[in-house]
């Protein structure tokens, strides 16, 4: 049986630090396994691959040599603007967009200017701690730092009157951590009614003792508008940096969830001839647990540490078709061998996905009349790529469809950043569609932000 390990400590701060920030050495080309086909990308055609456009100040490393992305047939990429650390990213209503950078404890406003020129830089915010999640809500910016959510006026350009509308958020200088907290930045969003929702991810890869914290972590927190001592919204989510609110109001999640999990099963999975169960094997974490994109409601459980979505069509199966839509749950048999600590046959199905260690970070929706061509409205992610997985999961930006009030199945929109031997020169973060129509797109790795357009 080859194993990566056995019995892997409930807390690995080192293995969930790497998921975090490591980059990982190139790895050689592996079997994938083959994924049910994505229903409702009915028209979508097969992307292409194009010269990434740079304009005059942008064109520096890695853009000094000629870099292809895949888009869709007629679409364009362009280097627009030069952001090191890029992560987050926000419209103002006086259309401007705001990038959130946490490495610097800035929040940057990047003016357009002509066409064919990149936008003047300024900062709006500084001296923060960690901001990384912006959300508007009429002429209010909220502002997620790793412990708290500020609020701002925003007029004419510029922020005023700040207000901590949620506080006492744990991050790396919580006392009780003592700097062990892998997982600090917070994202957050607004709800039609003002509530404010924060995303508190775990302090490691399998940390249970986040569920019993105060306050909770591993968790989506709801505060009431305007501002107040927030409350569980749902809990078992272990990094859900991704947090967006639907065309009807809902709120989404998309999780970054678990590594080195072990495989569940009595049965040989290797083939090797023996019983894999307890074992992590590589081919099994290459693909557990999916990532989960999940529609929330009040109270709603997504499993961590004890439930697993299951991508497997036939589960145990090694050569089982993946599938992303619709997925049950499944014990961890590291955690939850008994199934005492969490039913997880109990919990309803997680409405889509995407593959493990796909490292979903920045979420977005794209309103009616959506995306050129056959996309339309849907959900954009920033799928960051692996980590730990061999091959390694290409970085990428996905789209999921808004059909009669859910999403499709995932999408590649963009890609192209990872080569052949498994390095990069991007990964993108987050997806937002601008004013003008265009995709703007941060990318924390090569520190820029792109314009993507289709044709006229």
């Amino acid at each position: 049986m080859r194993t990566i390990a056995h019995g892997v400590m409930t807390t690995s701060l080192v293995l969930t630090m790497a998921a975090c920030t490591a980059q990982e050495p190139a790895a050689a080309p592996g079997p994938e396994r083959s994924t049910v086909s994505a229903s409702g990308a009915a028209g979508v055609p097969e992307l292409v691959a194009t010269a990434v456009r740079t304009l005059a100040g942008t064109d520096g490393a890695p853009f000094d040599e000629t870099r292809r992305m895949k888009v869709p047939p007629g679409w364009t990429a362009t280097v627009w603007a030069r952001v090191p650390s890029a992560r987050l990213l926000a419209w103002t209503p006086d259309r401007q967009l705001l990038v959130s950078r946490p490495k610097f404890g800035d929040v940057l406003a990047l003016t357009p200017g002509a066409d064919g020129t990149a936008p003047a830089q300024r900062p709006l915010l500084s001296g923060l701690n960690q901001p990384h999640g912006l959300a508007f809500s009429g002429d209010t910016l909220y502002v997620a730092e790793s412990d708290q959510v500020n609020a701002y006026t925003y007029r004419n350009g510029q922020v005023s009157g700040r207000k901590v509308v949620v506080g006492g958020l744990p991050d790396d200088k919580s006392p009780e951590l003592r700097g062990a907290y892998s997982h600090a930045l917070k994202s957050v969003a607004i709800g039609p009614d003002g509530s404010i929702y924060v995303s508190v991810g775990s302090t490691g890869n399998i940390s249970a003792e986040d569920r019993d914290a105060t306050p909770q972590r591993a968790t989506i927190l709801k505060a009431p508008p305007g501002g107040g001592t927030p409350a569980v919204f749902a809990r078992g989510v272990r990094n859900g940096t991704g947090l967006a609110v639907d065309p009807d109001g809902a709120v989404w999640t998309a999780v970054n969830h678990r590594d080195n999990i072990q495989y569940p099963h009595e049965r040989d999975y290797d083939g090797d001839g023996g019983k894999d169960n307890g074992d992590v094997l590589q081919s099994y974490v290459n693909d557990h647990p999916m990532e989960q994109l999940a529609r929330l409601t009040e109270g709603r459980e997504l499993g961590w540490p004890y439930c697993n979505s299951e991508p497997d069509v036939n589960p145990g199966d090694p050569d089982s078709p993946l599938s992303y839509t619709g997925r049950p749950f499944v014990r961890d048999l590291q955690t939850n061998e008994d199934g005492s600590k969490l039913d997880c046959a109990k919990l309803p199905p997680v409405e889509q996905g995407m593959g493990a260690h796909s490292a979903p970070l920045g979420l977005s929706f794209v309103s009616s009349p959506g995306l050129p061509g056959a996309y339309g409205p849907g959900a954009l992610v920033g799928i960051h790529g692996s980590w730990n997985r061999n091959p390694p999961r290409p970085p990428e930006v996905s789209f999921y469809a808004w059909r009669n009030g859910t999403l499709g199945p995932q999408q590649t929109l963009l890609g192209g950043f990872q080569d052949d031997d498994g390095s990069r020169w991007g990964r993108p973060v987050m997806a937002v569609q601008g004013p003008d129509g265009a995709l703007y797109v941060s990318d924390d790795h090569a520190g820029a932000v792109y314009r993507v357009t289709a044709p006229a």
